[in-house]
């Protein structure tokens, strides 16, 4: 009780975040004294449930030794599967409950909102269900006869003792009064459970034999030294000026000025009564991410956050963001050698190397000190100045239930919804978004289902007062309202946002805090402006072959952008045989790991902004044929755009490829026929009355979906059309693509109707399947949490499983791919490039009698690979894991091989290919994975 209640005073005065602890003390009438005084003592009592027969009878030598002081008790067998009904949790629940009742004169229902904290402290807050159970088993909680006075004697000095030595006695009839938010119950919680962690781990408080006693003070000490945990971060005030502040956090090229944009962001950051929710949408290259992180530095002074999430729509995007934050954060000013906790969010975290090397450097064994040892542990008092903060990945804040409590986490949104998501410890993962700023990436690419949980998460973060800050190119109006209603927790129908939904102009940057008026400010738009003119083309590979030879006769660099694998295979097979194989790139998301991050880099470093250092722009014609891989994240620049129908703000995210950057004065270093930005829409049939889609692009985006985008860029298609001007018409054209009120051409009407009823069939169908595990709203004050998670998904965690709680997309199996070659040996696939530190991936031996290198294991883990949706049939997902589980390798299965453990290994031949439930799989470096009938 002592350990536990100790590390609970250090993590409220060291490493809680102001943010937080503001809101426990928020309805404590002694404020942030009461706060820490309640921890302390929940965190004290949260096992008092273990002074019950129920758990006592486990270990007989020390039950034997209970019963011969007074403390009657059954055997476990006696006891059977009635023990089931009392877990220690729910047990001191109760007698937590009945101990402020009857000795303190607190009714039932105020205990129950304090006394739930100490029955969810094992992740799972009790369902009134089990509460009666236990209640009508009492032989449970006390012996019957005449142990159970000896028993409530023994119960009640524990409780007596606790409320005295954490200092509460005095406090019980002050907090009868009190009406507890579910917010605040939820934290509250989450300390106790991280609490007892620390406490419960023997390395940090082993069991000291009798004859070298240690005050609690020293053993505390020393636990805490030996865990060495970073403190929290306390941001500083940051500059009002928006290029003082760029200036200083992030690497501007020679001459950049600040956007105006940017200008905004920052100056309503300072400026809003209150940080709450912040919607930046502005054009693709604007600087967004830049701004993002300038406003969460600004909103974490001014609330007391401890850190950072920014939430991205992809793992790709994720890895990207993660070097901007690294670079970022060493251009904080903290004071100096401060540690500040980092963290990549998501499955393949360890298999990046940035963040392999922060957790390769920042390596500490996590072990209990000799309490006479001078240990050098950082205090704010220790050094004055500012200086550069330590960037460490601490091993106690990783794995998947303490990830996110890092303070500063880039991670795909998966990470942030699972927070909307009923699940086991989801209390922890309400403790760590409490305490950050959260940047939501990418905002217009959650569909309804995802968006119903981001919906609830936003209101949960409204009521915890977390600043959000949303950025998106294309967001709709009515998605821009639904986002600020849920943050103010106002309600579907509520009033005054009408003006968030009616903005118009672009860029756009709308504030909006509960109990606050929204407000929305217009920047004017930066000097970055152009033209692109839309051109429809048919869909044949010999139309596009031929229109791209005449496009490529004075070279250029052409980016085509199909919306599913086979397209893009289709079409670079169809282009290699007219312009060679060097001429022409494939990007798609069916490469393995390691590949896929190095197609990313090679675009980048071919196609990226002028001057940056790499293999540099092609000379000669070059195409690169990609998937949706190529809509976001990769700031490559293209001569000319060839693109798939989809939806019209999807369409823009590809335009935003086009011409990205300035390249001579008036793009004089372009070839001559490609000066003017074009892009070309392909993947429709455009013969009949309603054109008419590709079935593959109706099968990823619906038919609806494409009409509408084909409606509103109509005028643009058409012979003699005007441009789409940049950026006035982004906003323009995504908010009549998405408005409710639809202006349709003539002679769709039919075409129309029954893709529209369709459309909001599948909508509702999405919403319908994302309640069932969907969080409840926070109830009223005072209300305990009781059945909080009930009904819920078990645990959420980002493996294929877990995400597929959170997105609606079909489950899909993820292989480790590797060769064996023509002697039998099992390689890693040979070609595969040295990791960020110049290691060898490709050819490394993977024998199987025994575990692996290290380097192979892990190079063998780099070369993960999702299966494609033929595989997401049950009965061919059946077959196929029935097949690979046939390689089975029990020296992989070891302990020290955490690489290859538990993995399902696709298994090559020399030629790179194989066989599985039915099809054949083809692999090449070139064009990734190729599937077909067997």
């Amino acid at each position: 009780m002592e350990d536990s209640a100790a590390v609970a005073g250090l993590l409220w005065d060291e490493w809680l975040p102001e943010q937080v602890r503001d809101v426990i003390a928020g309805p404590l009438p002694g404020g942030v004294e009461d706060a820490r005084r309640l921890v302390v003592w929940l965190t004290g009592v949260h096992d008092i449930g273990k002074a019950t027969p129920a758990f006592a009878c486990q270990v007989d030598q020390l039950a034997d030794r209970m019963r011969d002081a007074g403390l009657d008790m059954r055997t476990q067998g006696q006891f059977g599967p009635d023990r089931k009904v009392a877990p220690h949790g729910l047990a001191g629940q109760l007698l937590l409950e009945e101990w402020l009742e009857e000795r303190h004169g607190w009714s039932g229902r105020q205990s129950g909102q304090f006394a739930v904290v100490v029955g969810g402290h094992h992740g799972v807050p009790p369902e009134h269900g089990q509460i009666k159970a236990l209640y009508d088993r009492p032989h449970l909680l006390r012996t019957p006869g005449p142990s159970q006075v000896v028993w409530r004697r023994v119960q009640d000095e524990l409780l007596d003792g606790c409320a005295d030595v954490f200092g509460v006695r005095e406090r019980l009839g002050v907090w009868r009064s009190v009406r507890l938010p579910q917010p605040v119950q939820v934290l509250l919680s989450a300390v106790v459970i991280v609490s007892d962690w620390i406490a419960s781990n023997p390395e940090l408080f082993p069991y000291f034999p009798q004859e070298t006693p240690r005050s609690g003070e020293e053993r505390v000490a020393a636990a805490w030294r030996g865990l060495s945990l970073p403190p929290r971060w306390e941001p500083r005030p940051a500059a009002v000026d928006a290029g003082e502040l760029f200036a200083a956090r992030f690497d501007l090229p020679a001459g950049a000025v600040v956007r105006p944009v940017q200008e905004a962001a920052v100056r309503l950051a300072h400026a809003v009564p209150k940080p709450g929710l912040m919607v930046i949408e502005a054009p693709m290259g604007e600087g967004k991410t830049e701004a993002a992180l300038a406003v969460a530095e600004i909103f974490a002074a001014r609330t007391g956050a401890g850190g950072v999430l920014f939430a991205l729509p992809t793992m790709a995007t994720g890895n990207a963001m993660f070097p901007r934050l690294l670079d970022w954060l060493e251009r904080l000013p903290v004071q100096g050698g401060t540690p500040l906790s980092v963290l990549l969010a998501h499955s393949k975290a360890a298999l990046n190397d940035d963040f392999a090397e922060l957790m390769r450097t920042s390596r500490q064994p996590i072990v209990a000190v000799d309490v006479d040892e001078d240990v050098p542990r950082w205090r704010p008092s220790d050094v004055g100045r500012t200086a550069p903060a330590v960037l460490v990945a601490h091993a106690w804040l990783r794995g998947r239930k303490k990830a996110l409590l890092s303070s500063f986490v880039a991670g795909t949104v998966d990470q942030l919804l699972f927070a909307g998501l009923k699940s086991r410890h989801l209390a922890l993962r309400h403790l760590a978004v409490a305490g950050k700023v959260v940047v939501i990436d990418e905002a217009h690419a959650y569909d309804t289902y995802m968006s119903v949980y981001l919906d609830r998460v936003l209101e949960w973060l409204g009521a915890y007062g977390v600043p959000v800050v949303v950025l998106s190119a294309t967001l709709p109006a009515r998605r821009r309202r639904e986002l600020a209603v849920a943050y103010a927790g106002a309600g579907p129908d509520a009033e005054g946002f009408g003006e968030v939904e009616d903005a118009s102009g672009y860029p756009l940057v709308t504030c909006v805090a509960p109990g606050l008026a929204p407000v929305v400010e217009r920047p004017a738009v930066s000097g970055r402006v152009g033209q692109v003119w839309l051109e429809p083309l048919g869909d044949g590979l010999d139309v596009l072959v031929e229109r791209l030879g005449a496009e490529l006769v004075d070279g250029g660099c052409v980016l085509v952008v199909r919306n599913t694998v086979q397209r893009v295979l289709d079409t670079a097979k169809a282009l290699r045989e007219r312009f060679g194989d060097e001429a022409v790139t494939v990007a798609h998301s069916r490469f393995v790991d390691v590949d896929r991050a190095m197609k990313d880099a090679g675009l980048l470093d071919r196609f990226g902004p002028p001057g940056r250092s790499g293999a540099g722009r092609p000379v000669g014609p070059h195409i690169v044929v990609a998937s949706q891989v190529a809509e976001q994240s990769l700031d490559v620049d293209f001569d000319l755009l060839v693109s798939d129908l989809c939806p019209v703000d999807l369409l823009l995210q590809r335009v935003g490829r086009l011409h990205r950057h300035q390249r001579g004065d008036g793009q004089a270093h372009r070839p001559a026929g490609m000066r003017v930005a074009r892009c070309l829409v392909t993947g429709v049939d455009w013969s009949g009355p309603v054109p008419a889609a590709v079935r593959g692009s109706v099968a990823v985006y619906g038919r609806y979906s494409l009409l509408r985008s084909l409606a509103v860029l109509s005028p643009h298609l058409e012979r003699g059309g005007r441009a789409v001007c940049l950026p006035q018409d982004i906003s323009v054209l995504v908010q009549a693509a998405y408005a409710q009120e639809a202006r349709v051409p003539g002679g769709w009407e039919g075409e129309w109707e029954r893709a529209l009823v369709r459309h909001e069939k599948h909508r509702a169908d999405q919403a319908e399947r994302a309640g069932r595990f969907r969080l409840d709203a926070a109830g009223r004050a005072g209300r305990p949490l009781i059945g909080w998670v009930s009904g819920g998904a078990g645990d959420a965690d980002d493996t294929r499983a877990g995400r597929a709680q959170v997105r609606d997309s079909q489950e899909t199996l993820e292989v480790l791919v590797v060769q064996r070659l023509a002697d039998g040996r099992l390689v890693t696939l040979p070609w595969l490039a040295a990791d960020g530190r110049g290691r060898v991936r490709g050819g490394l031996d993977l024998p199987v009698d025994r575990c692996p290198s290290p380097a192979a294991a892990r190079a063998a883990a780099s070369s993960g690979l999702r299966l494609p949706v033929q595989f997401s049939a049950p009965e061919v997902m059946d077959r196929a894991i029935g097949e690979l589980e046939e390689f089975f390798v029990p020296a992989w299965q070891a302990k020290d091989s955490p690489w290859l453990a538990g993995q399902l290994i696709l298994v090559l031949d020399a030629d790179c290919q194989t066989q599985l439930a039915g099809f054949v799989l083809r692999y090449s470096e070139s064009d990734g994975l190729e599937v077909t009938r067997g």
